[in-house]
């Protein structure tokens, strides 16, 4: 296992591969890695001839400060877990300067709308920190493919765009989400769930469930309002929104209509700690 904080480390290596015309897989990540990761890394390994893994938590991606102080960092034994699925992946885990330089910052970006919807409501230039972090990991790295769990469904629509607006050559893959038992969908924050927490989170997941059961005989509307009746008396957990949009571009419907594909989202608090989750409804 070769682990680099230095760019110029992962530059020259990621060099050596491209002149053996080698593939390579990239999984990006903000550690505190769970199966979930390890999937997306599995796949990347089935996938390609050269795997790069960055464990790096983005501080320009985190409008709330608290949580960014109190994200999970557990290198170690991120590297430790990855070593059971291979010895020969390149991790990367750099300092903010090694990413940003002397100034950690983000650019402005025009997701054509898309950085607006949902979680861009709610957490303002979220995903400017976003694109801005993997169009410096992209540089460095130059991955033929790069994977990304539809947990944040939204983020990876916002990568494939990123991709079309900076002209990289590089092939966005979705894997699907990886849950608990419970449904409970996989996170690095779930860590921070305490038992009464854990308990009452895969409400969720069987919240979401339901409403694709039911899309096809109820409306938006009625869904809506149902969602929120199921959390309206739980003390546990806080729903901060619920919406169905149209995927090809996230913007949350009032009614449906024929030939078009959509998901329904939600962003539920459990305490400090804010959980997402989505699924696909036709």
């Amino acid at each position: 296992m070769r682990v680099y904080e230095k760019r110029l480390d992962v530059e020259k290596d990621v060099a050596d591969l491209h002149k053996q015309n080698k593939s390579i897989g990239f999984v990006p990540t903000m550690g505190a890695l769970h199966k979930g990761h390890l999937a997306l890394v599995k796949k990347a390994i089935d996938q390609n001839q050269a795997v790069v893994v960055s464990i790096f938590v983005n501080p320009t991606q985190f409008n709330n400060s608290e949580d960014l102080i109190k994200y999970p960092r557990t290198l170690d034994s991120d590297v430790t877990l990855l070593s059971t699925l291979s010895n020969d992946i390149i991790v990367f885990a750099p300092e903010p300067k090694e990413i940003y330089g002397s100034k950690t910052s983000s650019f402005d970006y025009d997701f054509k709308g898309l950085e607006h919807e949902m979680e861009g409501k709610f957490r303002p230039g979220h995903f400017d920190g976003v694109g801005t972090v993997l169009k410096h990991l992209f540089t460095i790295v130059s991955p033929t493919k790069a994977y990304f769990g539809e947990k944040d469904f939204q983020q990876l629509q916002i990568v494939k765009k990123l991709v079309e607006i900076e002209n990289m050559a590089v092939e966005i893959i979705g894997c699907p989400i990886y849950r608990e038992e419970s449904g409970l969908a996989l996170s690095s924050r779930n860590k921070r769930l305490n038992k009464k927490q854990l308990q009452e989170s895969p409400l969720i997941y069987k919240t979401l469930k339901q409403v694709k059961n039911d899309f096809g005989t109820k409306s938006v509307i009625d869904l809506t309002s149902w969602v929120s009746e199921q959390f309206e008396n739980n003390d546990v957990l806080v729903l901060e929104y619920f919406e169905i949009a149209k995927v090809s571009d996230l913007r949350s419907i009032k009614r449906k209509r024929k030939n078009t594909k959509y998901r329904a989202f939600i962003a539920v608090f459990a305490g400090e700690v804010r959980l997402i989750d989505n699924i696909a409804l036709n």
